[in-house]
């Protein structure tokens, strides 16, 4: 039974705190029935090296409506019935999840490619500022040239 509903095709949140995956996945999937195909992502905190925690900050008037301006294009893009953009932000530890996409198609690789865009986008071009925390203090993160990579294909 699912206990969480989603009323929009599109639903993208900030979290301050974890998130429940499989309510949201169940969620989705029940508000997206005639869709034959749902694609999810989770992307978690690496347990990489030293690494202690990850804090995410944002620029709060330009996040979530860039967020949703996002969704928005994947949707018409790829011809969505429906997708679920999940952002935490504040300070995660090792194997807690950091973002949660998943999207909706009638077919499976509008449903692909659409996942694959928005995280594309979120890895790249967000409006998140990232940083680990290791033995010897905070560190800035920025994208790697593969990130850029990724992004530019969409152009």
């Amino acid at each position: 039974m699912v206990r969480l509903a989603l009323s929009t095709p599109l639903d993208v949140r900030l979290l301050d705190r974890g998130l429940s995956v499989g309510e949201a996945l169940a969620a989705f999937n029940a508000a997206h029935e005639a869709a034959g195909g749902v694609v999810s992502f989770l992307g978690k905190v690496r347990p990489d090296g030293d690494v202690l925690a990850l804090e995410l900050s944002h620029y709060e008037p330009l996040t979530l409506p860039g967020m949703e301006g996002l969704a928005e294009e994947a949707r018409t893009r790829f011809s969505l019935d429906g997708a679920l953009v999940w952002h935490r932000v504040g300070v995660m530890t090792p194997g807690e999840a950091i973002v949660l996409v998943a999207t909706a198609a009638r077919h499976r690789r509008d449903a692909f490619d659409a996942a694959q865009y928005l995280m594309d986008h979120l890895k790249s071009a967000a409006w998140l500022w990232k940083r680990e925390k290791r033995a010897d203090g905070w560190h800035w993160i920025e994208p790697r040239d593969i990130d850029h990579t990724d992004l530019a294909r969409w152009n």
